[in-house]
């Protein structure tokens, strides 16, 4: 992964160390307590409030709402077991 994109190795790391060592108060640890499916429920909302800031056009909301959903994809990539590699193999594939 390029290194612009070093964040999103940050962020997939800290989720998935805090699976590993659950943190007290940890908001990453909530999600993982509570499962898979409040963590879709998040993905879910997340990528509505996406779709209401493209249509508010506005980019500082938009963006926002983009880096909530990244977070919260990232939860889902980690708790069932899949890495930015998988995801970039699967995108090149694609290419």
């Amino acid at each position: 992964m390029g290194q612009e994109f070093g964040i999103l190795k940050e962020i997939y790391d800290v989720v998935t160390d805090r699976k590993a060592n659950p943190k007290e108060g940890s908001y990453t640890n909530y999600l993982f307590d509570k499962g898979i499916d409040k963590i879709c429920k998040k993905v879910g909302e997340e990528t509505s409030e996406v779709i209401i800031a493209a249509k508010n056009n506005s980019n500082s909301e938009l963006c926002y709402e983009i880096a909530d959903l990244i977070y919260h994809l990232t939860v889902l990539m980690v708790n069932q077991g899949l890495t930015w590699d998988d995801i970039c193999k699967e995108l090149q594939k694609r290419r």
